[in-house]
């Protein structure tokens, strides 16, 4: 089972933002800073969420545990629903990519057990900043 820890994250809100995508595969690590533009928190969530899922159908990754630390793509996924109609279309491009992918899992950690994908998110912000100099 291949683990991807995923996050977004923004300086401001809105303001420049980047995903963050940690990917363990039976001893392998792949890590991945996204700049993403100048985007709210939580789309950036959505945003790292769906590039991570790309990567994965991309790499034909068959068995795939996604972990992220945010409550609201974790339910939004598991119900296959969001409130918001922004972050629905966003969702329905997650649910696209997640369905291709025959064993796909997601689950909420803490935070504190998400410090790789939170680091490379931050990391991205820092280039998306440079970027705009």
């Amino acid at each position: 089972m291949i683990e991807v820890y995923i996050d977004g994250a923004s300086a401001g809100n809105p303001g420049p933002s980047g995903a963050g995508i940690f990917i363990k595969n039976n001893g392998l690590v792949e890590r991945y800073s996204i700049p993403l533009g100048e985007m709210e928190n939580h789309e950036a969530e959505y945003h790292a969420l769906i590039k991570a899922l790309a990567i994965c159908v991309e790499k034909g990754y068959h068995s795939v545990s996604f972990r992220t630390d945010s409550q609201a793509i974790n339910a939004a996924m598991e119900k296959e629903f969001a409130k918001n109609k922004k972050y629905a279309v966003l969702l329905e491009e997650a649910l696209r990519y997640s369905k291709q992918i025959p064993l796909f899992f997601i689950k909420w950690i803490p935070s504190s057990e998400n410090k790789a994908a939170d680091e490379l998110a931050r990391r991205a912000i820092q280039m998306n900043k440079e970027a705009n100099k």
